[in-house]
């Protein structure tokens, strides 16, 4: 036997083994916990404190904050923890995976820089890393800038860090995503998540304050921005948070599975309070008010699946309790308290077949006094359960249940209804007798 043959039986003979072991009942925390090496290197113990005095690291604004980050992520991960006082961002905290942001509850806040704004006096082209800008009063080297035009918006805009600064010159830290021409009013803005997961894992965010202040500051889309903001960040938990103010969504998070948002509280933003998108798989939204926001209370972006969204209040917002719509499928919804919402309590989008929202269960919700409507199931949808839902509507021209003459099949069953229309059914009788039939 040759000493290829060999090394390759032995190979096979070795996967083969492992496989078989990999397949026992050992399980992988058992084996992490069988050696003190293995233990302690798979759970980072870093620890390190910032604060306004008596701190490892004194400061009062988001630098501070960001070298304990960064330190704390280049080890591996482990713990930052922000003491009592209010922290000036003139840029994100970006955020490094297994690293855990901790405050102290409500006297840890992290404010929002009122922003500096100028056109731009020269196009920025599609992969530049540096913009001319008219105007370079309030843009210094480390401020967070976000670069968008009339034509160019949602994930085609970017947000960066500058890096150099040499008259009206500023480079950046990330590529132009688009052509932002002059004629179009490219501009330049220092508006930015307060917080920021970018192609991260495991990042934890507690109890901490976000004041966006609005007042001060231009809205930015939900794309590119929110309060906290994620973006293809796996694993990540918001928990015991507070975002209000913030000239945009509350919490947003983009291409970011198995997100956790628990026990947080979102109000007064210029944007909806909750919305997770664009392919977000398997979110977890629980125990969280949004409140007072001025688009939806949650907002199911696209491509959004597999979430349970339970025992939270979505009241008082400028548009829907709950939006959900383009393929956004197999979520359940349950448990919540959808009231006061202006634009209507939970609405299905219009969206044909192939982009419907299918097999959404909502089950054991109370809605109350939302606009003109309880729910409004349009597009053609499949596979939707309405569930032991208490659903009132003082409106005198409110409807309890709409049904959009496009929604297929649906089981409604054990609701109570309290509305002058309880249900508002505008299926053809063809589609009524398959949803009998289904």
């Amino acid at each position: 036997m040759t000493g290829a043959i060999k090394i390759a039986s032995f190979l096979l003979l070795g996967s083969q083994a492992f496989a078989g072991f990999c397949e026992s009942d050992v399980s992988r925390e058992s084996l992490i916990q069988g050696h003190a090496e293995n233990e302690l290197l798979a759970r980072p113990a870093v620890n390190i404190t910032v604060g306004q005095r008596e701190a490892d690291i004194v400061g009062n604004d988001n630098r501070a904050i960001q070298a304990a980050v960064d330190y704390v992520g280049q080890l591996g991960g482990g713990l930052v923890e922000v003491m009592p006082g209010t922290y000036l961002l003139r840029d994100s905290v970006h955020m490094r995976s297994k690293v855990t942001l901790r405050g102290a509850g409500p006297t840890t806040v992290l404010r929002k820089a009122p922003e500096a704004y100028s056109l731009l006096a020269a196009d920025g082209d599609f992969g530049e890393r540096a913009v001319t800008v008219a105007d370079p009063t309030g843009f210094e080297v480390g401020f967070g800038v976000h670069i968008r035009s009339k034509k160019v918006g949602a994930f085609h805009t970017v947000c960066a860090t500058i890096l150099n600064k040499r008259g009206n010159y500023l480079t950046l830290s990330r590529p132009l995503n688009a052509d932002c021409m002059m004629a179009d009013d490219a501009h330049a803005v220092t508006i930015f998540p307060a917080i920021s997961a970018d192609d991260t894992e495991g990042v934890r965010i507690e109890d901490i304050v976000v004041d966006g202040n609005r007042k001060e500051n231009r809205r930015i889309d939900g794309c590119r921005g929110g309060g906290i903001f994620f973006y293809q960040a796996h694993g990540g938990t918001i928990d015991r948070c507070t975002v209000r103010d913030y000239a945009g969504d509350g919490i947003s998070f983009q291409n970011s599975h198995d997100v956790q948002v628990l026990n947080t509280l979102i109000e007064g933003c210029d944007g909806a309070g909750i919305h997770p998108g664009s392919g977000s798989q398997r979110a977890v939204v629980r125990g969280c008010t949004s409140e007072r926001n001025d688009r939806d209370g949650f907002f199911f972006c696209w491509r959004v699946r597999n979430a349970v969204v339970e025992d939270n209040v979505f009241r008082d917002n400028g548009a829907t309790g709950i939006s959900i719509g383009h393929k956004d499928t197999d979520n359940l919804i349950r448990h919540n308290r959808i009231e006061g919402n202006r634009g209507g309590g939970v609405h299905w989008r219009d969206e044909a077949e192939p982009m419907a929202a299918h097999n959404i269960t909502f089950e054991e919700n109370t809605v109350r006094n939302n606009g003109t409507f309880g729910l409004s199931i349009e597009g053609a949808t499949n596979g939707t359960v309405i569930r032991g839902n208490t659903i009132e509507c003082e409106d005198p021209e409110g409807v309890g249940v709409h049904i959009g003459p496009k929604a297929g099949s649906i089981v409604f069953e054990s609701n109570r209804i309290r509305a002058i229309h309880e249900i508002s059914d505008s299926r053809s009788l063809e589609r009524r007798g398959k949803q009998e039939g289904s």
